[in-house]
């Protein structure tokens, strides 16, 4: 018997007689709940910080604010994710006295760090809007908290959706670093060989990328009806 004869029954021995499937399962559900958890989290924190970003700076306190975002951004954006997370696991959380579930500080963390992304995603997608939309806006007495959600955010989100489908793509990628943390990901030491590992995110990179367009279409028929 082969070598690789040899690795294939260990392969088989490990991940089925010894149910090594399961956790292959487990750390599928935390790949995906993670990614699309933290892509949540990172929309709304992306979107505040996108619209104090755009806000007009006459006054302290939105400069202050956009002063307080620009170091948000430059620091989940300028250091790996991975670093990220033992920051925060080994370090913040035991000087905080806090003891959370590992899978929920990589959701927290994956969610900032998504948030810093997001951020610049979003301003793009709102100077991408028609000026003329939030002067219509409040030329109706709606305020520019009012106008900017309702009219100027949802046109904005729109335009980004391709980009936020990448977005959750780079993020379904990157929870492979979890295990750093204790969390169970899609890679299982012995049990999963690397190309098993490349064809089941391949799947759910297309998976992904096909709900992404559709949406899209969806989208567009409905733009044209109006």
């Amino acid at each position: 018997m082969g070598n690789f004869d040899k690795k294939i029954l260990k392969f088989w021995d490990i991940f089925y007689n010894r149910n090594g499937y399961r956790r292959v399962i487990l750390g599928l559900k935390n790949s995906v709940y993670i990614a699309f958890t933290g892509l949540a989290i990172g929309i709304i924190i992306g979107t505040i910080i996108a619209i104090i970003e755009v806000f007009p700076k006459y006054r302290r306190l939105p400069k202050i604010l956009d002063a307080i975002c620009r170091f948000y951004v430059g620091l989940f954006r300028g250091t790996p994710i991975v670093v990220q997370l033992l920051v925060a696991y080994y370090v913040v959380l035991p000087l905080l006295g806090l003891n959370l579930p590992s899978i929920q500080v990589c959701v927290i963390v994956f969610g900032l760090n998504s948030g810093a992304y997001v951020s610049e995603i979003m301003r793009g997608g709102i100077l991408s809007v028609d000026p003329g939309q939030m002067e219509a806006g409040r030329a109706l007495g709606l305020s520019y908290r009012v106008t900017m959600m309702k009219i100027v955010v949802p046109q904005a989100v729109k335009n980004i959706l391709p980009t936020l489908g990448n977005e959750l793509i780079a993020l379904i990628k990157e929870t492979s670093v979890v295990s750093f943390v204790g969390a169970a990901d899609l890679y299982v030491e012995f049990m999963v060989p690397y190309l098993a590992m490349a064809l089941i995110y391949i799947v759910l990179v297309m998976i992904i990328a096909s709900f992404v367009r559709a949406m899209e279409r969806s989208l567009r028929k409905s733009d044209r009806r109006n």
